[in-house]
């Protein structure tokens, strides 16, 4: 669906943006690198390897009971480090193109689309998502809350929608149907004014990914494939199956923490399944929680959005500057759980048989960590990633190899 630009401070800033690109000539066409596109199927261990390095992942693994980890890690936008630790499943090692669930590190992904539709002048920040001139209009009739109609695209991008699932998060409840979710959940109250507060939500970026749809006028994987993930020479990403036989080539298998216990799968089909298979309603979480994908395309997609060269990105500087601003302690960024004036920027995902953790830090270094297992701290692993993180850049960052895996 094509809109037409309105007159607004986003569309100006953005349109200058366009004409502008911070004064840089467009560079010519780079000639392609012939294994560019099939990254995930070049690299191996082999290629990278430092002992003392992945003793201590070794060692991490083992006493947090994990299967495998993918680990990358990225330096002013060059691949210098990517090793796959323990097994993939039963027979199968782990590699570096290994790909796997990302959890909410899929929201970035989100957020990369929707600031490319608005890149395109397809839709703003300010857009209303409700009422006569929402994009999602089509669900007005469900709305018993006139607030539903103060929500911006932006108010789901910082999860300050007025969502709440202190009652169950709405993404992964059992329901029937995509319609009936969003007919249960609209005509609930909201449970604060948009843009007042913030409340984490999953449900704010289901209804981004069915934005990006009408918008673009595409399903939401295939417009992410087109717009996000091709220009960003990706070729891997792919929404997750819900059950052991929906997994990908090439995907890993997931594993639940030692205590945990079957319960009944989201759509009836079974009373007793293990979570990461069939506990929840993984593929329908589209942009909240949906994607796989390997570390090292991941590291490539945070290198083309991160507004440093030499790797050309795929958003406007404008863009960019959106997504990473920091306000305060208390307001998401955009797509980015946290982005410090620093360059200190974390995303984190937590989901059931699956960990991930992206860290920037101000010295142009960018580590990435996916396990196919969950713990059973949930979420709050994310410390103990950002904690091994630390360890790990002050005893061997100096020891990685100076190269680029992207192009070698």
């Amino acid at each position: 669906m094509r809109r037409a630009c309105a007159i607004s401070l986003s569309c100006l800033l953005v349109l200058a943006g366009c004409f502008s690109l911070t004064g840089r000539s467009v560079p010519e066409k780079e000639e392609p690198i012939p294994w560019r596109d099939s990254l995930n199927r070049v690299l191996t261990n082999k290629l990278s390897q430092l002992p003392e390095m992945d003793a201590v992942l070794d060692s991490f693994m083992n006493f947090w009971s994990l299967h495998g980890v993918s680990l990358a890690v990225m330096r002013n936008d060059s691949l210098l480090y990517a090793h796959g630790y323990g097994q993939a499943d039963a027979s199968t090692p782990m590699t570096p193109g290994t790909t796997l669930r990302l959890a909410s590190v899929s929201k970035l992904l989100t957020a990369v689309g929707i600031m490319r539709l608005q890149e395109q002048c397809e839709l703003f920040l300010d857009t209303p998502v409700f009422g006569p001139y929402g994009v999602l209009n089509q669900y007005d009739s469900y709305i018993r809350d006139d607030d539903y109609y103060l929500i911006t695209v932006e108010h789901l991008l910082r999860h300050q929608g007025g969502f709440s699932s202190r009652g169950g998060d709405p993404v992964f409840s059992p329901y029937p149907s995509l319609d009936q979710l969003l007919r249960t959940q609209l005509r609930r109250p909201l449970a604060f004014e948009p843009g007042t507060s913030q409340e984490y939500s999953n449900f704010g970026f289901l209804l981004l990914s069915l934005i990006i749809e009408k918008v673009s006028g595409k399903p939401y994987e295939e417009f992410m494939q087109e717009e996000v993930f091709s220009p960003a020479l990706c070729r891997d990403f792919r929404i997750a199956g819900n059950y052991l036989a929906d997994r990908h080539p090439g995907e890993t298998r997931y594993y639940m923490h030692p205590e945990a216990t079957p319960g009944p799968s989201f759509d009836g089909r079974f009373s007793a399944v293990e979570k990461c298979y069939g506990g929840n309603n993984v593929s329908g979480s589209l942009g909240a929680g949906g994607w796989t994908g390997s570390a090292p395309e991941l590291a490539r997609m945070v290198a083309c959005i991160d507004g440093h060269g030499p790797l050309d990105d795929i958003l406007l500087p404008f863009s960019v500057s959106q997504m990473t601003n920091y306000y305060d302690p208390d307001t998401f960024s955009l797509g980015w759980n946290d982005t410090k004036v620093t360059g200190e920027w974390t995303r984190s995902g937590s989901f059931s048989g699956t960990q991930a953790l992206i860290k920037t830090y101000p010295d142009g270094e960018c580590w990435i960590f996916i396990s196919n297992t969950s713990t059973w701290r949930g979420s709050r692993f994310s410390r103990n990633i950002a904690a091994l993180f630390e360890n790990l850049r002050t005893r061997f960052s100096q020891d990685l190899p100076v190269r680029d895996l992207f192009r070698e």
